[in-house]
């Protein structure tokens, strides 16, 4: 019976509920209680700067109107003086005083009535006429008004209900202003218009106001400030009000905001605490799903990969990193051309990818070649699948990735052999082929040797003894005799015996096989250097199979130049006393080896060439081999092929002059 799956939130251990982390909760309401402190700190600062500065304010402007009715009453005085000397060269009748332009000035600004007094104080004349009489002396300060007097010849002056000098020798001229209409005309208008102006007396009573209601000259919500007026006016000060109510930094709205602000952050925090803790099971939840699906891939045994739309990568598992050799960190946002591709398929490969971005990835799958961060190459089979998110849009390509690399190369040797098998079954056609044809052939040699040999001795019988003619039946009887010992050479070596070693000079023969080709390489115009060591050692070889491997290499190197603007060839000899060996090169200015190696050029069967058979440089290497030598190639000085093959030296062999 299964076991029944454990679901993932049983198996995930729950949030942490200790002192510690529920402490943590409270550091938000903690740092709001601070933050509002912090704020309310700041505002008494600023409440207690706009207090200060709204007190220094109206102290200014106290001070102010202050200085103006002190100014005002300076000029009321400096006009009543003025009056009095006036009056003092004028008769003593009340038309005079009437018809004085000063007084019917000061009366229309600001005197209420204007009095002219002999020196008894008995009454001259008054204006307005109406003006209620009495003692003589000047109204009461408990009214709305003040007085200024003035003698003469000798002035004097008072204000308010200061006692009169004594009579004056000539008289006395009395005036009644109005305060409120002397405190109108202090003030400004924007100072009334911001403050309640007001004249007090020493019992705190309105005496006057620059309002036309008067207003309680101080309340516990307006601000006031009093200057007393001294000297100029006894008994009087001056208030100033703010007709605004003074602010308050500690209201009960301020005081339900906090409330409310820190309550609201209480519940936030719990609410917060609470979804996080969701957030915190689900995330929880997804990193044990992430982390077994992450096992999962990563035990594959199949490398794998997320790309997006535009082949950007987006995750690898451990195989994909072990199977090309790059850490994830280093392959996870990476775009093409990727770095595990071969340089020379970068091209071939950025075609491919943009093909498989489309959608044209082959079901079945395709192969190919990447590149490890060793540089060892692996042959790898790629499976491409649409990569769709958790509503379904395809948002990249998910690719399985198999290295078939033991496979291929599996194949590759499987191939390989069975190749071989049937290059050496035709080799072995070959083998019996030549040597029957090495049978027929000695026969037709034999038969052109004996003909030539009696051609020479018949014509010297009967006395020709033209040279050109006798020499050429010599050459062709030696050649004759060479040909046939080199197709019994050849037969030989094929039929698996023993080359017929002797010590041979190889500058000899390289000298002897440039002689034989010179010919040839002057019709296709080709310039053949020679440079030779200056002594070389004899090695044991089969003189007639070296002479074979050289011409071979020497032909090579005419095929690889023919057609070409230029054409040089150049063969090199070398003696290593270190190694004990004697190296031949040959050198071309062909086009070069086209990044073939010496095991591919000679492999049986195997040719460059449209007409060839593909043996020359398989029996080339054969010969070379089978006298304990090697056969390399490599990229020339010329520009071209440089073949080379060595034979060892022995120790005791005299060591050869090249002539």
């Amino acid at each position: 019976m299964a076991a029944a799956p454990i679901p993932i939130e049983a198996a995930l251990p729950a949030p942490p509920t200790t002192r510690a982390g529920r402490a943590v909760w409270l550091l938000p309401v903690a740092a709001a209680v601070v933050f509002v402190l912090a704020v309310l700190a700041l505002a008494q600062y600023w409440f207690a700067r706009d207090a200060e500065e709204r007190r220094q304010t109206l102290i200014a402007d106290a001070l102010n109107v202050s200085a103006q009715l002190k100014a005002q009453l300076e000029v009321e005085r400096s006009r009543v003086r003025t009056l009095a000397e006036q009056l003092h060269n004028t008769a003593p009748t009340p038309a005079a005083l009437a018809a004085n332009p000063e007084v019917q000035a000061g009366l229309q600004r600001l005197w209420i009535s204007v009095t002219w007094l002999d020196s008894h104080y008995r009454l001259i004349a008054q204006l307005p006429s109406d003006t209620p009489r009495g003692t003589g002396l000047p109204e009461a300060r408990g009214g709305l008004s003040g007085h200024l007097s003035a003698t003469y010849p000798s002035i004097a002056q008072g204000s308010g209900d200061d006692v009169l000098p004594p009579a004056p020798p000539q008289g006395t001229v009395v005036v009644r202003y109005a305060l409120p209409r002397l405190l109108k005309n202090a003030a400004p208008w924007w100072i009334t218009r911001k403050y309640v102006v007001q004249l007090l007396d020493h019992t705190d009573q309105i005496v006057a106001s620059a309002d036309d209601a008067a207003v309680p000259a101080v309340t516990p919500e307006h601000e006031s400030y009093r200057i007393d007026l001294g000297d100029e006016l006894p008994g009087l000060a001056l208030e100033l009000t703010l007709r605004e109510r003074t602010p308050r930094l500690w209201s009960p709205l301020v005081v339900v905001l906090i409330a409310g602000f820190l309550g609201l952050m209480g519940l936030a925090t719990w609410l917060l605490r609470q979804q996080v803790l969701q957030v915190s099971r689900a995330e929880a939840a997804w990193r044990t799903e992430a982390t077994w699906r992450s096992a999962m891939q990563d035990s594959a045994l199949v490398g794998l990969r997320a790309r997006d739309a535009e082949g950007r990568l987006l995750y690898v598992n451990r195989t994909f990193c072990e199977m090309v050799g790059y850490p994830a960190h280093e392959l996870i946002g990476r775009k093409p051309p990727m770095p595990y591709w071969p340089p020379e398929a970068v091209d071939e490969l950025m075609s491919r990818t943009a093909r498989n971005l489309q959608g044209l990835a082959p079901r079945e799958g395709f192969e190919a070649v990447w590149q490890r961060a060793d540089g060892q190459r692996i042959t790898v089979m790629v499976y491409e699948s649409p990569l769709r998110d958790a509503h379904g849009h395809q948002i990249g390509w998910m690719g399985s990735i198999i290295d078939i690399t033991a496979r291929k190369q599996l194949e590759e040797r499987e191939q390989r052999h069975r190749e071989a098998l049937a290059r050496q079954a035709r080799l072995s056609s070959f083998a019996e082929i030549a040597s029957a044809l090495a049978h027929q052939l000695n026969q037709p040699l034999a038969a052109i040797a004996s003909y030539s040999e009696g051609l020479l001795h018949l014509l010297q019988r009967r006395g020709v003894h033209d040279e050109q003619v006798l020499q050429a039946l010599r050459r062709q009887a030696e050649q004759t005799r060479e040909a046939g010992r080199i197709v019994q050479r050849m037969r030989d070596f094929l039929t698996r015996r023993q080359p017929k070693r002797e010590a041979v000079d190889v500058s000899t023969i390289v000298a002897r096989v440039e002689a034989l080709l010179r010919p040839e390489c002057r019709r296709a115009g080709v310039r053949v250097t020679l440079r030779q060591a200056p002594t070389l050692p004899s090695v044991q070889a089969d003189e007639v199979l070296l002479e074979q491997v050289l011409i071979n290499l020497l032909r090579n190197a005419l095929d690889a130049v023919a057609g070409l603007p230029r054409r040089d060839i150049r063969i090199d000899t070398e003696h290593d006393a270190a190694a004990r060996t004697v190296t031949v090169r040959v050198h071309d200015s062909g086009i070069g080896l086209q990044g073939r190696s010496i095991e591919e050029l000679s492999q049986p069967l195997h040719s460059t060439k449209p007409d060839g058979l593909g043996l020359g440089l398989a029996i080339a290497r054969s010969v070379v081999e089978a006298h304990g030598g090697a056969l390399s190639a490599s990229d020339s000085p010329l520009g071209g092929a440089c073949l080379t093959f060595t034979l060892p030296a022995p120790a005791d062999t005299p060591a050869l002059t090249t002539n």
